[in-house]
């Protein structure tokens, strides 16, 4: 993508002449020819791919070709049932995947959505409407509050103009505009002539020319890096593709070796070593698996709901459990992107206030100690500034605050409130005469007012240097005394050090018969004092940082806002760096190798730009680290559609960010990200469960028919029987893992790497020990029938169900991967479980004592003292597992 040129460093004499723009604007026909040359301006969208297309692509994966070959495979054994699940489990996950895809394209057209559909524009000399798309570079256009920016503009003429840029810059506040140029170098939210497509004007009025349009727009240029940038794929499924390779080779090597042996060595007839071996293949494959993944992830989804995330992707539940650095927006995510006054600097000391957003209501302390109802009232002076020298107003719907008007005017509402003052009554009984409105050259707002008693007052609020220039005393108790300019500069500094903003009130009282108000007379004014305000962090979210510490997650703030605010809040946040903050410039000025370093020594980012966002986000992915995002802004969406899990607002966030996103949250906390986090962890804990439990059994079975057919014994289980154990207990044991409920001490272990195998060492030995303990137990209980003079089909019915009771109590075993199986908890189980067990249990009746179903299975009754044998054959291969792990976990805690 081209760099665009600097228009913002441009005089607006010379963007006139390089774009071409009289005065008194262009003409119709000059306007038809731009069209045609520049296009639209509107943002194109990329042609997707078609349905059908998609739709194939899902099957496009080699774990699903083994299931494909599976389900032929008992197709031709005749085997209906067992194939009609497997490819029931293939098109349910094409369908899901199909469902779920898209998303880059839905948030561009987000995007998209956000050009003003009409403009007003001066043509010919006058002042008409046209629809947005028609805008063409060298327009001049009219901007009103309440409009939405329709392309990028130079301003030109601006009266009180203030944009809301949060979308783009991250910035709370509303951004004044005025038409002076500025330096090259300036970041995005510092570049105060500009004013760009999609942002909303809050108050004032402007004229710009237009010098961008479409994809040329900042809009357009965020638009572009969304299509540019490519979705990661999730640990999980990185591992399952590696898995998928190893089990089809495995399989095959095995298949073809037990093939030429059997016929070529054991001379077995080939057509019925085919069928052994297709046997062996449909016993090792653990088809059943990506069925019950799903469904634990699906009931991952539940559980993040109930916390207030809402999983736009099924695999992100997985990451977000795997995440090792959360980077994260500032403004209405950390804090609640609602001013408020935090602090009073006075004469004699310094008010502190409390509260939440525009709520009016919260306790005032001087210099630590709270004051009283009583003790407030000598401080309405200012409280009466903060009311009545104000336009806001605010709103209360079930508890919920909010501000119509300039968020700086709500917070000195509230401010009025908490020092006890009706500000409703305030108004009625001092009613305004006269306004000097605020003014971006002249940055003040003062108004005159009269109360029921025959006195006038002049109100004035504004920034401190105005302020100041007008002021010629100070405000104190009992007299005022002579202003003394150096500790008013002082205290202005030290608020701004604090990422505060810092208005100054000041009154006068004048003649009750003056009933106008001139710049003049605001000269000799007596300063009240100074009011810090601050977009306030959230108190749940300092709680989360702390949680994300202790689970050994690093918190990075990365904000449009400036560097001095931003490391302010987050030294009240507890960022672990909070004393380091790197922005936006310094950022430009290095390689990916210095980043490299930088990332991971600076927790504070400020004046960003989404081309910073997304190129931090990738500089910690490409260290190994796992990284989510979270954001609001249209700013966020090439950084979360980039990060490994991204994570959108619900309620504050643009449309443009959610479709981006994996995550949104309903609630806007940051302290859900903390609980989806705990729910991604235990998650991946139960999706390990499931497949530590499937694999060994799988693999023991599997390995029962290797050890008869090298041995040239009878099968101790028929083929339709280990399909039968397939199809009864494969998907039944394994979905009640996905209900397991969280460890103890899941937020105090750090988090995973996020190339740390499926198949660990540990999971490796535990599949060989428990398939050697299946075969001892298959083989073992199979020998003793024949033994005790049984007949082949007991024997065999003995065998199996040693198999499904060994499964049983390998499953109670599993759902305790980090602590003690002995335990009542571990006894009690969940509702899940046991229904779960139930069923399996009394299938296996079923197919033991039903005259039918031992004809179809080839089974026959057991007898009760049998019976209990098999029973403790499970016992002893859950003592064994347990005592092993006991022994493992003991000498882990040593090592440490």
């Amino acid at each position: 993508m081209s760099t665009p040129p600097s228009w913002h460093q441009q005089s607006v004499t010379e963007v006139s002449a390089q774009l071409n723009s009289p005065e008194q604007g262009l003409s119709a026909a000059e306007a038809d020819a731009r069209l045609l040359q520049y296009g639209p301006n509107q943002l194109t969208a990329a042609a997707p791919l078609p349905g059908w297309r998609r739709f194939l692509q899902q099957f496009h994966n080699l774990l699903i070709y083994v299931l494909l070959g599976s389900a032929a495979i008992t197709a031709l054994l005749g085997h209906w049932v067992d194939t009609l699940v497997i490819v029931a489990v293939v098109l349910v996950n094409a369908l899901v995947g199909f469902l779920q895809e898209g998303k880059a394209e839905r948030a561009l057209d987000a995007i998209r959505h956000m050009l003003a559909p009409q403009a007003v524009v001066l043509r010919e000399g006058k002042r008409q409407t046209v629809p947005g798309s028609e805008l063409v570079p060298g327009d001049r256009v009219w901007l009103e509050a309440g409009e939405r920016v329709p392309a990028d503009l130079r301003l030109y003429r601006c009266h009180g103009l203030q944009l809301q840029e949060a979308l783009l810059t991250g910035e709370s506040l509303p951004v004044e505009k005025q038409t002076e140029a500025v330096a090259e170098q300036a970041a995005l939210g510092d570049r105060s002539c500009m004013a760009y497509s999609g942002t909303l004007v809050s108050s004032g009025q402007g004229l710009g020319i237009v010098v961008a349009t479409a994809s040329q727009t900042e809009l357009g240029r965020i638009s572009g890096l969304l299509d540019q940038v490519n979705t990661l794929t999730t640990p999980l499924l990185e591992q399952m593709a590696q898995f998928a390779k190893w089990l089809t080779l495995m399989i095959l090597l095995l298949a073809g070796l037990l093939l030429a042996f059997g016929h070529l060595v054991l001379a077995y007839p080939f057509a019925e070593l085919f069928m052994i071996v297709v046997g062996l293949s449909v016993a090792a494959i653990p088809e059943g698996l990506p069925a019950v993944l799903t469904i634990t992830l699906a009931v991952g989804v539940q559980g993040m709901a109930r916390r207030n995330a809402i999983v736009r992707r099924l695999p992100a539940i997985e990451t977000l459990g795997s995440v090792s650095v959360i980077c994260t927006d500032k403004t209405g995510t950390l804090t609640r992107n609602e001013m408020m006054v935090v602090s009073l600097a006075l004469q004699q000391g310094e008010l502190q206030l409390s509260g939440a957003g525009y709520a009016p209501t919260g306790s005032v302390s001087l210099d630590g100690q709270l004051l009283a109802l009583e003790q407030l009232s000598a401080y309405w002076p200012l409280g009466r500034v903060a009311a009545l020298c104000n336009d806001a107003a605010l709103h209360d719907q079930d508890g919920n605050w909010s501000v119509e008007g300039d968020p700086m005017e709500g917070a000195l509402l509230c401010l009025a409130a908490k020092l006890g003052l009706q500000v409703e009554q305030e108004r009625r009984q001092c009613p305004r005469r006269d306004l000097i409105p605020f003014d971006s050259r002249h940055r003040l707002m003062a108004t005159l007012n009269h109360d029921h008693q025959g006195q006038a007052a002049i109100l004035l609020k504004g920034a401190p240097e105005q302020v100041l220039a007008c002021c010629s005393q100070q405000w104190q108790q009992q007299d005022n005394a002579a202003l003394d300019r150096d500790y008013w500069q002082q205290q202005v500094e030290r608020l701004a050090a604090q990422g505060q903003r810092v208005l100054a009130l000041a009154t006068k009282a004048v003649d009750a018969e003056q009933g106008s108000l001139q710049f003049d007379d605001l000269q000799g004014m007596t300063l009240l004092g100074l009011v810090g305000m601050q977009d306030p962090p959230r108190a749940e979210a300092i709680s989360a940082i702390h949680e994300c510490r202790q689970a050994g997650i690093r918190v990075k703030m990365i904000t449009g806002d400036h560097g001095i605010t931003a490391k302010a809040i987050g030294a009240q946040l507890g960022l672990s760096c909070s004393e380091r903050v790197l922005t936006g410039a310094e950022l430009d000025q290095l390689d990916d190798a210095s980043l490299a370093l930088q990332v991971q020594e600076v927790d504070i980012f400020a004046r960003t730009s989404p081309e910073h966002k997304l190129r931090l986000v990738m500089a910690l992915q490409a260290q190994g680290l796992t990284v989510a995002m979270t954001g609001d802004g249209v700013n966020d969406a090439p950084a979360l559609k980039r990060a490994d899990a991204g994570i959108a607002m619900g309620g504050k966030g643009s449309e443009a960010a959610k479709e981006a996103a994996e995550l949104v949250l309903v609630d806007d906390n940051f302290a859900s990200i903390v609980a989806a986090v705990r729910e991604g962890r235990t998650v991946y804990d139960n999706l390990k469960k499931v497949i530590s439990w499937t694999l060994p059994t799988n693999a023991g079975e599997a390995i029962t028919i290797v050890v008869a057919l090298l041995l040239g014994l009878t099968l101790p289980i028929t083929p339709v029987q280990i399909l039968w154990v397939n199809l009864i207990t494969a998907v039944t044991l394994g979905i009640a893992l996905a209900f397991e409920p969280v460890e103890p001490n899941t937020m105090r272990r750090p988090p995973r790497p996020r190339h740390q195998p499926l198949l660990s060492g540990e999971l490796v030995w535990h599949i060989l020990l428990v398939s050697l303990l299946f075969l001892a137990g298959v083989f073992g209980i199979y020998r003793y029938a024949l033994a005790q003079g049984y007949s082949l089909e007991l024997a065999r019915t003995l065998a199996l169900n040693t198999l499904v009771v060994m499964e049983i109590f390998h499953l109670f075993f599993i759902r305790n991967l980090y602590g003690s199986s002995l335990n009542w908890q571990a006894v009690k189980a969940t509702p899940m479980v046991w229904a779960m067990v139930l069923s399996v249990t009394l299938a296996q009746f079923a197919i033991t004592y039903l005259p039918p179903l031992q004809q179809v299975f080839a089974t026959t009754a057991v007898p009760l003292a049998d019976g209990v044998l098999v029973v403790a054959i499970g016992v002893a291969l859950f003592a064994i597992v347990e005592l092993e792990k006991q022994l493992r976990l003991l000498l882990k805690k040593m090592r440490d």
